[in-house]
């Protein structure tokens, strides 16, 4: 296996830019593109929106982990994962262990900002979503940021984020390669 052939998976929080980005950096590496979300949406025929309302977030982060575990292929992937699937029990391990994790953060009055009126995201769907958003971004942010390297979306152009996650993951992933002991550009580690 080569560095460009390790799986790349940006967590963080919604709002983040995780879909947007993942999409340029997989088109850019060659790489397949899936957003976890959007599977499940997809393997589901419903809605994320419809699933919460009908089985609830228990269930629905079940078919994250399951998505993780069996959902996608296990090299050359790119995957833009849902704001809560690495917070779950074992996710960020699981995620390690099958590629390079990329957390992309922002500030709560930027999510705010981009999450405005969006009514897709279920966990918004509430009386007052800006205390959700600063309720969750509270209790998630440490695990975020234990999540892998951190790349800061806050005013940055697209490009300059998109590059900076480039660079990362391609220092990030011969890391990934040597840490299992496989061979890093005809070298073994």
């Amino acid at each position: 296996m080569a560095p460009n052939d390790v799986n790349l998976y940006l967590v963080g929080f919604m709002g983040t830019g995780k879909t947007t980005v993942s999409r340029i950096v997989a088109a850019r590496l060659g790489h397949r593109w899936l957003d976890s979300d959007h599977e499940i949406e997809r393997l589901q025929g419903r809605t994320i929106s419809d699933i919460f309302a009908t089985d609830g977030e228990a269930a629905f982060r079940g078919m994250e982990r399951d998505f993780i575990h069996n959902g996608h292929p296990a090299e050359r992937t790119v995957v833009a994962c849902g704001g809560g699937l690495v917070i779950q029990e074992g996710m960020l391990a699981a995620l390690q262990a099958r590629g390079v994790v990329i957390c992309l953060h922002a500030t709560v009055e930027t999510i705010l900002r981009r999450t405005a009126g969006n009514r897709a995201r279920p966990l918004l769907n509430v009386e007052d979503p800006e205390q959700r958003v600063r309720t969750l971004y509270a209790a998630r942010d440490p695990i975020y940021r234990r999540a892998g390297s951190v790349i800061l979306t806050d005013n940055r152009p697209q490009i300059d984020i998109v590059q900076h996650v480039l660079r990362v993951y391609r220092r990030d992933a011969e890391d990934f390669l040597r840490a299992r002991g496989r061979p890093v550009d005809g070298l073994k580690a």
